[in-house]
């Protein structure tokens, strides 16, 4: 079963291939995702990187987190489960 991480930290010029490239010394990378402002499209200094196992997250948060990444260091974590937001647009009750 595949173990969602948090990258905080994030250097904004870092792409998905340079993060998967650095995720992948600790095992099979499922995914990476890069979170952008959704007006600007610039990126918001961090990321979620899903790995193959849970073993693999637990080695990646052991090599990665506290590592530099252009001139920042990276604070790995497991995401925690995303809650959804109950609501949508205001509603005027009469």
């Amino acid at each position: 079963m595949s173990s969602n991480l948090h990258v905080g930290n994030l250097p904004f010029e870092a792409n998905g291939v340079e993060l998967r490239s650095l995720f992948e010394q600790a095992g099979t990378v499922e995914s990476v995702r890069i979170i952008t402002d959704r007006y600007t499209g610039r990126p918001k200094g961090f990321a979620f990187v899903e790995m193959a196992t849970e073993a693999e997250a637990a080695k990646a948060i052991q090599l990665l987190n506290g590592c530099p990444m252009k001139g920042r260091n990276l604070v790995v974590s497991r995401a925690r489960q995303e809650q959804r937001r109950g609501g949508g647009r205001w509603r005027n009750v009469a």
